[in-house]
């Protein structure tokens, strides 16, 4: 027994659209859908009837879109002279099996599928546009690249992955980067940094998710919770998606997220509106709140039939990316002609008709349908948004600019020099010999400005150059919705300039009462505050800590508190930086002043006290107390007094150099010249004794070689000091907070704790040596003054370390003057007041009679 192998030709597609011409443009649409049933694989499932079909009648437009294109390029006689465009419009149906067919039937040119095989060249198509949806448009390129047959998209592009190599299509959408971007900056420009995600499941939403999860983060914007939808292509049977529906729903309306974005194909928005009826058929925890949806450029706001009482107030106020597009007034005209009875070749305007208008035409088999004929007269205008536009939408414009892009690419292949002179034969010599390359050629480099006076031109990867329109959908209760054009992502502006967008022109969600949302993990830190994480949580949920001691935020929201600029401190709350004020010991301050004068009154006196000795220089007690020896310490006093003045005022480079080291050498002269007097009222008491050998030590020599050795050994550490690390001038920035401090930096704080502490050597042995003598015979008593002012002179120093330690800018170097004179007061007023006395008031004690008495007695 011989079994034959039957051949089955898949049932003609019922709903196509034929328009004759010398060239030929294929479309696939996606405006009807099969009521899809079970298969049972043992027999061939029956044809699907007119009656079994649901439409999507906004989708109607993209087949009108291209009928009218190819119209208005026919009707132009510069471009493709003497020839003509045809077009063949099939359906996918929103499944494979239908869109394989449908491609097929293109590349058949026939009715009956007889693929490779060139039958009828007069109708074999030179360019595909289609599909809307990503899969669509995978399904169909996969044939197309076959036969190298360009194919324009004008939805989302296929994902390309390691099956699908080197696919070459024509992408009439801007590029998903721009749309990630724009969606970017639109969320920072309202400084929405904690979203949640809704996404299609299916590849392209995966992809979504993989790219902003990734570019989200690094610019401060945090996903709270990513939830996915299924893909609808047939609408029978929520019950499975009930329960899962209504943990979205509480998980949504707990979150602190108020702005969602919705990605998804031209059906998603089937699934946002049935979400907002999970309370009425499930039950949920949650209370309803306002949600800004930031809906994608692939989602159509477009119902179908059985959804056209349904309400829409769940996208009030939602920001929809839109493809771009311009009204089109002659396109309005065209739509407005349309009419079911009249139309030619047209199979899908039936199907539109009754879906939209909810009618039934009399020759049409349907079951439980209210009886309501078409007749024809309907008014489209009077149809809703959701359910048909009379201007172009978006995914309309790029089929318009699509098929005027195959024009100008034919027209450039037979404007070409190396073709035959029949434009007709060239043309159709060069489709017909396979050499579709040029022809890709002449389509990727197109550029051209369509009747709307926009450039039409595509990149280097055939996407085309374009941007998209921010609109805020505005919803009524009478099932209208109105669009208004808000902003637009520019593809031509720099990443930081991408998006332009009004704020006054928005209407937000009647939750809102029309101030902007909010949608934030954690309040904004204030100024004067810094951002702690969470432990645990996302970046974007945070603690508000103050701003530590010396540090500042001056911006909402800052990461972390940072000091301000060198010259400025911050102010007590932390939230600015305020100017510091300069510190410098002036002489235009009451302290300068102050110490300026009481450092010239001390050395005034100092001078009229060298004066009164120096013309009593005979008189015995000037005599007796080593007239030398005397007129050094008060020069040396007289110069301690004035080293006081190189502190008073800015310091300078030369006035650092001077400071110190002029203050140490001449305070060791005076010290030493101290030292030497107070030796020599021992040696000259012990040289009174009988036999003394003392005598001889006793004279200008020794006073002279004492002040000279003693002075030299400071003179040398002050240059020792001045060769390794001299002082200078600097501003000190960091001492004090609020001041900058003019002033001399020591160079080596050793250096000059040495030039102190031999000082205070050389004070320590004429106090011991002095205090020694102190008992001597009332004649050389000076021993007693100067154990009494070595005493106040190391007081005075000692205190000094701790003070001066203790003090910052202008009053450290007051503390050092305070010294300074101190001690230099302390040594004039012991060692020379009771001397100033008898000189001035007691010249009759002056006498060496009286000093002889003292003696005697």
């Amino acid at each position: 027994m011989t079994h034959r192998c039957s051949i089955f030709h898949p049932y003609p597609p019922y709903h196509k659209y034929h328009h004759p011409g010398d060239l030929m443009v294929g479309g696939i649409s996606s405006q009807v859908g099969p009521v899809s049933e079970k298969l049972s694989f043992q027999v061939h499932p029956p044809p699907v009837l007119p009656g079994q079909f649901f439409g999507v009648p906004k989708n109607y437009q993209h087949i009108l879109t291209l009928a009218f294109a190819v119209k208005e390029i026919n009707e132009n006689p510069q471009i493709l002279p003497n020839l003509t465009l045809g077009f063949y419009i099939y359906d996918s149906y929103g499944n494979a099996q239908r869109t394989y067919q449908a491609t097929m039937l293109l590349l058949s040119a026939t009715e009956r599928l007889v693929p490779n095989y060139l039958c009828n060249f007069q109708n074999k198509v030179i360019a595909v546009i289609g599909g809307l949806d990503a899969e669509i448009s995978l399904h169909v390129a996969n044939l197309l690249d076959i036969f190298k047959i360009p194919q324009l998209i004008y939805g989302s592009a296929p994902i390309m992955n390691d099956k699908t190599p080197g696919l070459s299509f024509y992408q009439m959408v801007p590029p998903e980067e721009l749309q990630h971007k724009g969606i970017l900056s639109l969320l920072l420009h309202f400084n929405w940094t904690w979203i949640g995600i809704f996404i299609m499941d299916s590849d392209q939403g995966e992809k979504f998710v993989e790219t902003v999860i990734s570019l989200f983060p690094k610019n401060g914007v945090c996903v709270s919770f990513i939830h996915r939808f299924p893909k609808f292509t047939v609408f029978n049977g929520f019950e499975g998606m009930l329960q899962q529906g209504a943990k979205i729903y509480d998980h949504v309306m707990n979150s602190k997220v108020n702005a969602l974005v919705y990605n998804g194909e031209f059906l998603a928005m089937s699934y946002l509106l049935w979400l907002q009826y999970i309370p009425n058929i499930e039950k949920v925890r949650s209370k309803p709140k306002g949600i800004v949806w930031i809906i994608t450029a692939q989602v159509e706001f477009s119902l179908i039939p059985f959804q056209r009482a349904w309400d829409i107030k769940v996208i009030d106020g939602a920001l929809s990316f839109m493809l771009h597009s311009t009204a089109l007034p002659e396109f309005r005209s065209f739509v407005g002609k349309q009419n079911p009875f009249t139309a030619k070749g047209d199979g899908f305007i039936r199907q539109f008709w009754q879906d939209a208008f909810d009618c039934v035409f009399p020759n049409v088999v349907m079951s439980d349908v209210p009886e309501n004929d078409c007749n024809g007269t309907e008014d489209l205008e009077s149809l809703p948004g959701t359910l048909f536009q009379m201007d172009m939408t978006g995914h309309s414009y790029s089929i318009y600019n699509a098929v005027h892009a195959i024009a100008h690419a034919l027209h450039a292949v037979s404007s070409s020099r190396d073709t035959e002179r029949s434009m007709a034969g060239r043309v159709g010599r060069k489709i017909r010999s396979q050499q579709f390359w040029k022809f890709h050629y002449f389509l990727r480099n197109v550029a051209f400005n369509n009747t709307a006076g926009e450039l039409v031109s595509f990149d280097q990867n055939g996407i085309v150059a374009a941007g998209f329109d921010i609109i805020n959908l505005i919803a009524f209760r009478n099932k209208s919705i109105l669009h208004v054009k808000v902003g637009n992502v520019d593809h031509s502006a720099p990443s930081d300039k991408l998006l332009t967008i009004n704020d006054e022109m928005i209407t937000w969600h009647s939750w809102f009462n029309q101030v902007i949302p909010i949608s934030v993990c954690s309040k904004s830190c204030y100024p004067g505050s810094s951002k702690k994480v969470k432990e645990g949580k996302a970046f974007c949920c945070y603690d508000c800590i103050p701003c530590p001691e010396g540090r500042v935020s001056t911006e909402n929201d800052r990461n972390e508190c940072s000091r301000c600029k060198d010259k400025y401190y911050p102010n007590k709350k932390h939230n600015f930086c305020i100017p510091k004020s300069i510190s410098v010991l002036t002489y235009e301050e009451p302290l300068g002043i102050s110490l300026a004068c009481i450092t010239l009154s001390f050395s005034m006196t100092t001078a009229l006290v060298l004066g009164a000795f120096l013309s009593h220089n005979k008189t015995p007690i000037v005599v007796a107390n080593n007239r030398d020896l005397t007129y050094t310490l008060l020069i040396s006093l007289l110069l301690c007094f004035l080293s006081a003045l190189l502190f008073i005022g800015q310091p300078g480079k030369f006035t650092c150099l001077l400071r110190q080291t002029t203050f140490g050498v001449v305070f060791s002269v005076a010290v030493s010249s101290v030292l030497a007097k107070t030796i020599t009222v021992v040696l000259a008491f012990m040289a009174t004794k009988p036999g003394s050998r003392m005598r001889k030590w006793i004279g200008k020599k020794l006073t002279n070689s004492i002040v000279v050795s003693c002075s030299l050994i400071q003179a040398g550490i002050c240059t020792l000091w001045l060769s390794i690390n001299p002082p200078f001038p600097e501003a000190d920035m960091i001492s004090v907070t609020e001041e900058i401090i003019l002033q001399c930096n020591e160079g080596s704080v050793t250096m000059f704790y040495c030039v102190l502490g031999y000082m205070g050597f050389l004070a320590f042995i004429s106090f011991t040596t002095a205090f020694l003598a102190r008992k001597l015979p009332d004649s050389f008593n000076e021993a007693k003054f100067i154990t009494f002012s070595m005493l106040v002179f190391c007081s005075v120093w000692l205190t000094f370390v701790p003070a001066y330690l203790s003090c910052k800018g202008k009053y450290m170097v007051a503390v050092e003057i305070f010294s300074i004179l101190a001690s230099g007061a302390g040594l004039l007023g012991c060692i020379f007041f009771p001397k100033c006395y008898i000189i001035v008031f007691r010249p009759e004690l002056n006498k060496r009679e009286q000093l002889m008495r003292k003696k005697i007695d």
